[in-house]
């Protein structure tokens, strides 16, 4: 019944969205617009919103705030910190708005909150007063959703554009925060505010030079306005050092000492699933990471295929459920142009056949199968096949689902970790070798 409602009644028909309207305003007055009494900061984009997110809540507690903090991959409440199982970046009206009420309660003066392009369509986020936009960047997802790529771009657009009209809280500017160096850049700079803040790898307001990393992390040189300070991140690649100048320059935006922001991001271990390195004992390197676009794939496999002495690794799939199909065949060129060895497998197929899916993503593979590259549905394995192969000085990436919970197969959520199938299969393979 549910299903043939939703086909009668789909997402983004007019019916749909206005009872997700009216949703949303009747949670916030329920629960007595939290948002209203705490500093909000929403990171949206197509990339990094999680990391960024997860950066600027470290950072604020650092700083010795208490903050609030949703995301795709976890939340947290003060010291309360817990993994979202929602398979929802952006919770749905009245789980958002309780949960913003319990950080108000709780005394949390801080609320960092992620902020998807679904969650502007259905009004997720209406009732919601924030103070600081942060976005990250723009590539195309999403696409069939939104019915194009410019309706896409426009919700993110909407966003921005809900910053500037919120309501202004006593002492407290609106402040938007733009990636310069994306090629979005003038269309987000449209929109009003009280402020503007600017990052990017050259000139920005807050901007890094001297840019080196290894599979142990980055460091670079970070300037903001009248100051330059050292930092050295956790994590790899240059798409991370954007992560961490869009976390400075949000911090920077409500006035948190360099100092301070320096040290925040220094001690963040990361996000799991986000980079993520596993070490059980294994003489290769192995790395879990959320990538499911092609830019978001084609930025990993080409920094870990740099920084890799050996032969890489790569186990990925496509998000099912009519997710873009467009991007599927992209996915696999880009891998196909970093990776010595491809495996594609499920990702999350919903209700779509996964063979059709590994097929389409396929397509963007000019190799023989077989020899460099395997069709294997099975996850667990696609990456035990990896694993198996992988020698001394090389490196295996299983992408897609970082640290999710779950994966959708034909209509069931049925229980996954990628880490610890993994961690699973290693250990595994070190009780054979013993015996």
């Amino acid at each position: 019944m549910f299903d043939f409602l939703r086909k009668l009644v789909p997402d983004t028909h007019p019916l749909r969205l206005l009872y997700h309207k009216v949703a949303a305003f009747v949670a916030a007055l329920v629960n007595f617009y939290p948002s209203d009494n705490m500093i909000v900061i929403g990171v949206t984009g197509t990339n990094g919103k999680t990391t960024v997110v997860n950066l600027i809540a470290g950072i604020l507690t650092v700083w010795g705030q208490k903050v609030g903090m949703t995301s795709t991959v976890n939340f947290q409440i003060g010291d309360d910190k817990w993994t979202n199982v929602s398979k929802q970046s952006t919770l749905g009206a009245f789980k958002m708005q309780g949960l913003l009420k319990r950080m108000k309660n709780e005394g949390c003066k801080y609320a960092v909150v992620e902020v998807t392009s679904h969650a502007v369509t259905q009004s997720r986020i209406a009732g919601i007063n924030f103070d600081v936009g942060v976005i990250t960047n723009v590539t195309p997802d999403h696409v069939e959703y939104h019915g194009g790529f410019n309706n896409y771009l426009n919700e993110k657009g909407k966003f921005f554009k809900k910053v500037s009209m919120d309501s202004k809280k006593v002492g407290v500017p609106k402040v938007l925060v733009l990636n310069a160096d994306d090629q979005y850049y003038n269309f987000f700079n449209q929109y009003i505010s009280d402020r503007k803040i600017t990052y990017g790898m050259n000139y920005a307001t807050v901007y890094s030079e001297n840019v080196e990393s290894t599979t142990d992390g980055s460091k670079f040189i970070l300037h903001v306005p009248n100051n330059v300070i050292p930092v050295e991140i956790r994590f790899p690649g240059q798409y991370n050092v954007y992560n961490a100048l869009a976390a400075a320059s949000a911090c920077i935006a409500i006035g948190v000492p360099l100092e301070i922001i320096k040290k925040g991001l220094e001690e963040s271990a990361g996000v799991p699933g986000r980079s993520e390195q596993i070490y059980a004992g294994q003489p290769y390197s192995i790395v879990v990471d959320y990538a499911h676009t092609p830019e978001a794939l084609e930025n990993l496999t080409k920094l870990y295929k740099g920084l890799t002495r050996g032969k890489l690794y790569t186990v990925f799939g496509a998000t099912g459920g009519g997710r873009d199909k467009s991007k599927r065949p992209k996915m696999g060129q880009v891998v196909n142009e970093n990776s010595d060895y491809i495996i594609v497998t499920d990702d999350d197929p919903y209700s779509e056949d996964e063979l059709d899916i590994i097929e389409q993503v396929s397509t963007g593979i000019p190799r023989k199968e077989g020899r460099d590259f395997w069709k294997i549905p099975d996850r667990r394995e696609a990456i035990r096949l990896a694993l198996s192969l992988a020698k001394e000085g090389d490196c295996v990436i299983v992408a897609g689902k970082g640290c999710e919970e779950v994966i959708m197969l034909r209509g069931k959520r049925i229980p996954w970790n990628d880490k610890q199938v993994i961690e699973g299969l290693l250990s595994r393979e070190a009780e054979i070798s013993v015996t």
